[in-house]
């Protein structure tokens, strides 16, 4: 099948590159980078009723995605997660168009799959021999497992309280996994010193351009799943912010191609109080984030107290005429039971962060009981039963 990749261009400053070099940031002002594609080659080769037929994975949009020979793609089968729809909880909340889309049925159990198959098959493809990143738990795991599929050397610097399961996960693919005394942030400049001194490609989020168009994938995915219209509100958890992004970036090229209008989503990031950079900057009308001092949640993906890509964030809030919310650790735990039991969904924290939120902006009138609502569980709850401390009765036969 034809690539239809044409260049890499700056976030920010808009200075093109070579798409089939490998590149980082921006040499001028260090911001992300994005694929961009012919996307009026696109509009002539391809409709919506092509996609019947086609592999239920994130690869079924395969014109959009920046590979450019089918043999380097690593894949597990990643994507087309189920849109779920939540009539107990709709009901609580005088919502009934209320889905949940679950990305915790993914491989490796989280969303972190769909960008790393795209990166380490492009990075794969652009002749990468060694992979790293920070991660907070999920993107060391699904790294690791990509990694190990393509046959690349990865090495993993996490946090030393990452989940247990996470841990286990990376070594068990076979990763070289470092624990971190400190935060992500930490982790990060590990990497880039080793990137530096060992020749590591950094694969860490937003540092290379093709992490962000795997995880657009779940805006390709909504986009489909609501036939080719869009929701009106969706709630995501945000730390780095790719996917977030990532599906602002899937809306414009999807509306450049003719297969869905101008209409959008508000966009809703949800943040924990202990680490919420992008709530703060948002709420006080900033372009930029300043640092969180002593990120601190449960939820440990979206401990992120500074993100490369802040301003793209806050772009697609504004655009989208959204808005931010912050949660506690005790109504993240309230909202991951209530999802369980009423719903069957067993959430990450970061996913259950997003129904905590809704409730709140449920309750202040800025969610109306007419929206359609779609809230990403971002991960399985299962990696996180530290989470969910039980103390059982034992019986005596």
């Amino acid at each position: 099948m034809p690539c239809y990749l044409t260049h890499l261009e700056c976030t920010l400053c808009g200075r093109e590159y070579d798409a089939d070099r490998l590149q980082t940031l921006c040499e001028e002002d260090g911001k992300p980078l994005y694929a961009r594609y012919d996307l009026e080659a696109i509009a002539r080769a391809v409709t919506p009723a092509d996609l019947v037929g086609r592999v239920s994975s994130l690869w079924r949009y395969r014109e959009f995605l920046p590979v450019r020979d089918d043999a380097n793609i690593v894949t597990l089968e990643e994507g087309w997660s189920p849109l779920l729809p939540c009539p107990r909880l709709g009901e609580e909340l005088g919502l009934p168009h209320l889905m949940v889309k679950d990305e915790g049925q993914l491989p490796t159990g989280s969303f972190k799959a769909r960008g790393l198959a795209v990166a380490v098959s492009r990075a794969k493809e652009l002749g990468v021999k060694a992979l790293a990143i920070p991660s907070a738990g999920n993107a060391g795991g699904a790294l690791a497992t990509y990694a190990a599929r393509a046959g690349l050397p990865c090495y993993i610097f996490m946090p030393e309280d990452v989940p247990l399961i996470n841990q286990v996960e990376t070594v068990a693919a076979g990763a070289e996994i470092y624990l971190v005394r400190g935060i992500i942030t930490d982790c990060g400049k590990l990497v880039r010193r080793g990137a530096q001194e060992r020749g590591w490609f950094d694969i860490s989020t937003l540092k290379e351009p093709y992490r962000v168009e795997g995880k657009k994938t779940m805006g390709f995915e909504l986009a489909e799943q609501y036939c080719w219209q869009l929701p009106d509100v969706v709630f995501y958890p945000t730390g780095g912010g790719t996917g977030l992004v990532g599906m602002w970036k899937a809306f414009e090229e999807l509306e450049a191609v003719g297969w869905i209008g101008p209409k959008r989503p508000r966009m809703v990031a949800v943040q924990s109080e202990g680490c919420a950079p992008i709530h703060r900057a948002f709420q006080n009308g900033d372009e930029y984030a300043e640092p969180w001092e002593d990120p601190h949640t449960i939820a440990a993906g979206i401990r992120v107290p500074a993100a490369v890509g802040d301003f793209l964030m806050l772009r697609a809030l504004r655009s989208s005429n959204g808005t931010t919310v912050t949660v506690s650790d005790q109504e993240i735990y309230e909202a991951s039971t209530d999802l369980a039991s009423k719903e069957g969904i067993f959430p990450a924290p970061e996913g259950a962060a997003t129904l905590a939120g809704l409730r709140k902006l449920r309750a202040s009138g800025w969610v109306q009981e007419s929206d359609r609502v779609v809230l990403f569980n971002t991960g399985s709850g299962l990696k996180y039963p530290e989470c969910h401390p039980v103390d059982l009765p034992v019986l005596e036969p």
